[in-house]
């Protein structure tokens, strides 16, 4: 594994001894924090959105988009359960027979309080990985886009159907933890370039012949919010035949997936900083490609870090308005080591630098402006499928412009 990799977590492991306790942002905060009446039963609204115009500069086109709708529609049954739903529309519509858009469930689960320190929810979970998979509105990150690696690497918004354990230390103050339970992953959906994304189910006729357990420590102190968590599953929910005709392992953790983070945040005073790392790893890469020819890698890894400075009072802008200038750079190798049967292709050796403004006038409404930068490495030919005698012009680097406004309540 890269020696990049280990120095990445090695740092994030220095800095590792809690912003501030999460804010209260929307009405699913409040519900989920047990800020209500006692007494009574209520049902509850809330929901999030984005909105980009991206302009390219390399190609001089430009493109404007309803990245995604929200509807968070909640329930308070009694005093210890909590129902939770959130109903996603991307790309603006849906229309038969066109592509793009999706409507989906985001998540939709029963929280079922067990006391003031620890809670149980099953159904369809997003899990505890990484920064932006749990906490995904659009008002909390700064660019318009979500950070690559945490849409790839790590496939936000990640959500299966399971069962997890939620808890709080009463003996470490700041210390929470979590443990879940989940279907697996179908590796026959896996594809280069975009790690195990293809392979969530969503809850859509999840095989549940594999299984996946996570687990998460997430420590808060002074000004830092300090985060690990894992990733153990399997991604071959086929019948022993099957599994066998294939020459793929299968069980419960068949032809498994590992993905290993940690991140580290700081919120304080006018300044934020954030570093995250992350690691995964295919084992049975070399019996996925053989079966699938998908060209899966057996290690990928990547990470980044960002900082931001709010300028508001610089500039006068006074109560609770913000203006912050941010920058943040990632990396990331989706292929850092492949299978004997893999191909190598230097073209996922990635590098983004993001940098911005973004103005939030207001609680729950932002307005970005960010400039994107993108490198890779050079691009192995033999995978290139465009026709002769007129392939396409490859470029190792593009950047491009984006506006956008962001909602959340």
């Amino acid at each position: 594994m890269s020696s990049k990799y280990y120095f990445l977590l090695g740092v994030l492991i220095f800095f590792s001894t809690r912003i501030s306790k999460s804010q209260i942002l929307t009405n699913e905060d409040s519900l989920a924090a047990g800020l209500q009446k006692q007494d009574l039963t209520s049902t509850y609204i809330s929901g999030y959105g984005e909105v980009v115009v991206n302009y390219d500069t390399r190609n001089k086109t430009a493109y404007a988009n309803l990245t995604r709708n929200v509807l968070f529609i909640g329930h308070r049954f009694s005093n210890k359960i909590n129902f939770f739903s959130e109903w996603e529309l991307e790309d603006a519509k849906i229309e038969v027979g066109e592509p793009g858009g999706e409507l989906a469930l985001e998540q939709m689960f029963l929280k079922f309080d067990m006391n003031s320190n620890n809670y149980i929810s099953a159904g369809l979970i997003i899990p505890r990985i990484g920064i932006i998979n749990e906490n995904h509105l659009p008002t909390t990150f700064n660019s318009n886009e979500r950070p690559v690696l945490e849409n790839i690497l790590i496939p936000s918004t990640w959500r299966e159907l399971g069962i997890c354990y939620y808890g709080n230390s009463r003996k470490m103050a700041g210390l929470n933890y979590s443990l879940g339970l989940f279907n697996g992953l179908n590796s026959a959906g896996f594809t280069s370039g975009n790690g195990i994304r293809g392979g969530r189910f969503e809850g859509k006729d999840a095989t549940a012949s594999n299984i996946a357990i996570t687990g998460s420590l997430l420590y808060y102190v002074g000004s830092f919010r300090i985060q690990a968590s894992t990733y153990i599953g399997g991604s071959a929910g086929l019948n022993s035949r099957n599994a066998d005709s294939l020459q793929l392992r299968n069980g419960l953790f068949g032809t498994p997936v590992s993905l290993s983070e940690a991140n580290v945040q700081c919120n304080k005073n006018k300044f934020s900083f954030k570093l995250l790392g992350t690691c995964l790893v295919i084992s049975d890469a070399f019996a996925i490609n053989r079966a699938y020819a998908n060209n899966t890698p057996t290690v990928a890894w990547g990470g980044y870090t960002e900082f931001a400075y709010n300028l508001a009072s610089t500039f006068g802008i006074k109560n609770d308005k913000q203006l912050n200038v941010f920058a943040r750079i990632e990396f990331i190798n989706l292929n850092a080591k492949i299978a004997a049967n893999g191909v190598e292709n230097k073209e996922l050796e990635k590098i983004f630098v993001f940098t911005g403004l973004n103005y939030k006038p207001i609680r729950g409404v932002c307005i970005k402006f960010d400039y994107r930068y993108s490198k890779t490495g050079i691009r192995n030919e033999s995978l290139n499928v465009n026709p002769f005698p007129t392939p396409l012009p490859f470029y190792q680097n593009n950047s491009s412009v984006n506006i956008g406004i962001a909602y959340s309540f």
